[in-house]
């Protein structure tokens, strides 16, 4: 591998595949890009534990970590096991406090465990874990990406997702984010770069604007 390049891994969100960075494009004279795909956790599998064996994906040490949504949450903890050039999250939270309220509830009243995962998987639609507005195209949008359809990862994702406990910020790490994202909204966010117009989707819908900050953050050593 050229070691001119600068390596950059990317993890998808919640249930999503590699197909949600398609309207990403960093210079390839100057990046080399990855896509990390889930793996299966263990049973009831510590998100450090999870985090530790994603990272071994990393090969090159001074690499660009870049995690969207619950992907921003697993590169966090990753993060911990890595020596990396750059951290940074798109669309997520950095620790617990950014979390929104019902997410909180969720977690006090064990709401998320009545999530019919398997009746979910059984109809072959798993825009219901849309976490967003749910009008017809940007359901459909999303049910063009979301292929992993193993009820054990959606089960302890949506647990890790709504339970995250970290509190304290990792240093360095950094922030891009919407500023009409419902899903994680920008009010409760500290410390971002703001995408005017960005929704939790805005990496299908801004690529090019992401693409240019991507570039822009990498390069800014």
């Amino acid at each position: 591998m050229s070691t001119s390049k600068t390596h950059v891994y990317f993890i998808p969100g919640m249930a999503a595949g590699s197909e949600i960075f398609k309207n990403i494009s960093l210079p390839t004279s100057k990046f080399e890009t990855h896509v990390i795909e889930w793996i299966i956790p263990e049973k009831s599998e510590p998100i450090q534990d999870y985090a530790r064996r994603m990272a071994q994906f990393v090969i090159e040490p001074d690499a660009v970590l870049i995690g969207v949504s619950f992907g921003g949450v697993v590169a966090q903890e990753m993060s911990l096991f890595l020596r990396l050039k750059k951290l940074i999250i798109i669309s997520s939270v950095k620790n617990r406090s950014e979390l929104p309220n019902r997410f909180r509830l969720a977690q006090k009243t064990l709401a998320y465990k009545l999530v019919p995962t398997s009746l979910v998987l059984g109809a072959n639609d798993l825009t219901k874990f849309a976490l967003g507005p749910k009008t017809e195209k940007r359901l459909k949008l999303y049910q063009q990406y979301l292929h992993v359809r193993d009820k054990d990862y959606l089960d302890w994702a949506i647990e890790n997702m709504v339970s995250w406990e970290r509190n304290e910020t990792i240093e360095g790490v950094i922030h891009l984010h919407g500023d009409k994202d419902i899903v994680f909204p920008v009010k409760n966010i500290k410390d971002c770069h703001i995408i005017e117009g960005g929704t939790h989707i805005m990496l299908l819908n801004k690529g090019s604007v992401i693409s240019q900050e991507l570039t822009d953050i990498i390069e800014n050593n």
